[in-house]
């Protein structure tokens, strides 16, 4: 029997309502060694992701490591977009080992949740794997991400896919959480977002609007 399609969305697609969003360590000390990505391209992909995550309303924690004696500040482009929400300070490196985050992934309960941070291969690998051990549902903005060399991100990636992380990108994460363009009460806030930090794609957006009043929907 031959199978009859729907037009319905999957259910590995990510909803705003579907997950929580970890962010860890995206800190002056930890991106000064990065060099898999370029510090714009990782401090814009970070404000991408958390501007689309406030926007949509998704549940998103915050984690440093030794803020204030070594490692300083979360990027402002990540905070601004979460304007006095507390940061959960840790020693650990492996975030899944502090009780005050686990707390909060516990007081949210999603049981799916989506990382992005600095490193790859330290910072996201230990608290992915841990994650995963426990049953949940784990994806990895990969282009959020960065680590001291290539080598150490794209095994770091690899490492975790082979384990069952789920690899996505910040504006495959944003477009995912829009989806559909008659949904008229996010398509301003999905569009401005990807305007101001989508790149090409944001270019293309302000040109079409501009010269055509052109409109996705």
């Amino acid at each position: 029997m031959p199978i009859t399609a729907t037009p319905t969305p999957g259910a590995k697609l990510l909803t705003p309502n579907d997950h929580a969003l970890i962010l860890i360590d995206f800190q002056s000390q930890m991106a000064f060694a990065t060099h898999s990505i370029d510090a714009v391209s990782l401090r814009n992909n970070a404000a991408l992701v958390s501007r689309a995550a406030a926007g949509f309303k998704v549940p998103t924690i915050l984690t440093t490591v030794a803020e204030k004696s070594f490692s300083g500040p979360m990027f402002d482009e990540v905070t601004s977009a979460f304007p006095g929400q507390a940061l959960l300070d840790r020693t650990s490196m492996n975030t899944w080992e502090d009780a005050n985050v686990i707390k909060q992934v516990n007081a949210i309960g999603k049981d799916r949740l989506v990382f992005a941070g600095l490193w790859t291969s330290v910072c996201i690998v230990g608290p992915t794997l841990s994650a995963l051990d426990q049953g949940y549902e784990v994806y990895v903005i990969a282009d959020a991400c960065g680590d001291v060399s290539d080598e150490a991100h794209e095994r770091a990636m690899q490492r975790m896919i082979q384990a069952g992380v789920r690899p996505i990108t910040s504006v495959q994460y944003l477009l995912e959480l829009q989806r559909d363009w008659a949904r008229g009460d996010t398509y301003e806030l999905t569009t401005g977002i990807a305007k101001q930090f989508g790149g090409a794609y944001g270019l293309g957006i302000t040109y079409a609007k501009t010269m055509f009043g052109a409109h996705e929907g």
